[in-house]
């Protein structure tokens, strides 16, 4: 989580440096070159905590015989809730 605040913190400090001077070639490239990186720390960092949700899920419902994979969510597109539904594997 550091190195996704060091990053973000990076890109920021470089949006601003070509806010301030629009013709700054080596803040745009850098911009180009980090955004990726930023998105694919985010992701792994995402995929983690979505890791150890489930794991704690798991350990909880374990103990009544389910498991996270027991249940659905669907989202609305035009609400952007979500529907979760149960169904036993």
């Amino acid at each position: 989580m550091r190195v996704l605040k060091s990053y973000t913190e990076a890109l920021s400090d470089l949006k601003k440096a070509l806010e301030l001077d629009p013709s700054n070639k080596v803040a745009r490239v850098s911009i180009i070159r980090l955004e990726p990186i930023v998105e694919k720390k985010r992701e792994e960092l995402k995929e983690e905590m979505i890791g150890k949700l489930k794991e704690l899920g798991n350990n909880v419902l374990g103990k009544f015989g389910m498991s996270v994979d027991d249940f659905k969510a669907v989202k609305d597109p035009n609400t952007g809730s979500y529907s979760i539904s149960f169904g036993k594997s």
